[in-house]
Parts: C-alpha cells; sequence; structure tokens
C-alpha cells in the first residue's frame, strides 16, 4: 500500500485583535488625535504627489533663454518635494493610520491643480508653482497646528522642516521670476 502524504497544515485565522494591532503601532496620543493628524497628513501626501508631478512637468516642458537654469531648477525642487511624500505617509503609518493607496485616493485628497495645458511659458510656470508651494506651505502650517493641539512634537517637527523647505523652493521660484533691471541683475 502506497502512504498517504500528509495533508498540509492549514494555517490559523489571524485573530480580529492580532489583525487589529497589526495597523496600531503603540502610541501616546489620544483616540481622537490620530485619525484628525493622519487626515491633514494624508491631504499633504496628496498634494506632494500632485506638486511633484506639476513640477517635472514643467522641467520636461520648459523652453527658453533660461531653458538649463530651468529645467535644472525644475529638477531639484521635484525631487525635494518627493522626498517629503514618503517622510509624511510613513509617519501616518506610525501613529497606526492608513495612508494613500492609489492615484485615485490622490484625485480626491489633493487641493493642487493640475496643469494639462500644451504650452505653459517659463514665466507662467514660475507664477504657478509659486501659488502652489505657498498653497502647500499654508496646509503644512494648518497640519503642524492640528499637530500641536495633540501635543504630537514628532509630526509638528517634521512639518516645521518641510515648511522652511517649501519656502525656500518659493524664494528660488521668486527671484528666478524678476525681471532684470539696468543694475545687471
Amino acid at each position: 500500500m502506497a502512504k498517504k502524504s500528509p495533508k498540509p497544515a492549514t494555517p490559523k485565522p489571524i485573530s480580529k485583535s492580532a489583525a487589529k494591532g497589526r495597523l496600531e503601532p503603540p502610541t501616546d496620543l489620544s483616540n481622537n488625535a490620530v485619525p484628525e493628524i493622519a487626515e491633514a497628513l494624508n491631504g499633504l501626501v496628496a498634494d506632494g504627489y500632485a506638486l511633484y508631478t506639476k513640477t517635472k512637468n514643467f522641467h520636461w516642458h520648459v523652453s527658453g533663454p533660461h531653458f538649463r537654469d530651468y529645467h535644472l531648477l525644475f529638477d531639484e525642487q521635484a525631487a525635494e518635494i518627493f522626498a517629503t511624500i514618503d517622510d509624511l505617509a510613513e509617519r501616518v503609518r506610525k501613529l497606526g493610520a492608513k495612508t494613500i493607496h492609489s492615484i485615485g485616493e490622490i484625485a480626491k485628497l489633493q487641493t493642487i491643480k493640475d496643469n494639462n495645458k500644451g504650452f505653459v511659458s517659463p514665466g507662467d510656470m514660475l507664477r504657478e508653482l509659486m501659488q502652489d508651494n505657498k498653497s502647500v506651505i499654508k496646509r503644512m502650517r494648518a497640519a503642524h497646528e492640528i499637530a500641536d493641539s495633540h501635543d504630537d512634537i514628532a509630526t509638528a517637527s517634521i512639518l516645521e522642516n518641510f515648511i522652511d523647505q517649501a519656502e525656500k523652493r518659493n524664494w528660488f521660484l521668486f527671484e528666478a521670476s524678476r525681471s532684470g533691471s539696468s543694475g545687471g541683475h
């Protein structure tokens, strides 16, 4: 008689409490703090993706006598924006909440408007990116207020650094948009 091979062990179902525990790392923040902070940060993640994409769009499509300067500026800024996205999304996860899952979710949460025009002048690119960075700064300040109201020092600290970076991006865009003067500048 041939020996029957043993049946593979059936994995035990994960209890609801064990599954729930994996999505809720320990935090000393109050129960209502996590969803409020996560909502604010997820909005910033969505706007980060939208601003990153627009900045890369302008990087790829800029033209004119200042092509090289603007092309490099937009690429540097896009890389900086992209780096913030992961830190913000990971902060949401550290709090035990869920973050962005898809492009569709980004579209629902973003406040930065897409630019699908066939041609945008370099000056209009600079002005639009300045306005979008100001919007992101404003939204970061609002998220910072929420974090402060819940004594979430780590989120507030991250946002302070990102606000500083966004203000620097905006300053560079502003200076690049200024017209020349008779003083050689």
